[in-house]
């Protein structure tokens, strides 16, 4: 039985090495949060695919995409003390 970790940016599970950044096990975050280098990406930039992924995937208008997504990221270790949350 595998292990499943999840993502300290964005919560997605990660079975297999290659949801990991990188195909490192050992990195806590998974390969759609880094940069190729397997750093986490900034913070703007990864609000803003949060936003558009409840846009686009729940049908949310922007300002609530927004607010829900800051209120998800409060909750991730990569985000919770960030000072723009």
């Amino acid at each position: 039985m595998s292990t499943v970790f999840a993502c300290e940016s964005c919560g997605m599970a990660m079975s297999a090495p290659e949801d990991h950044a990188l195909g490192d096990t050992s990195n806590p975050l998974c390969r759609y949060c880094t940069t190729e280098t397997g750093e986490l990406q900034p913070f703007e930039e990864r609000f803003e695919r949060m936003v558009q992924w409840g846009i686009r995937k729940q049908g949310l208008a922007r300002h609530t995409a927004e607010q829900r997504a800051r209120d998800y990221m409060r909750t991730m270790p990569a985000w919770r003390d960030h000072p723009a949350l």
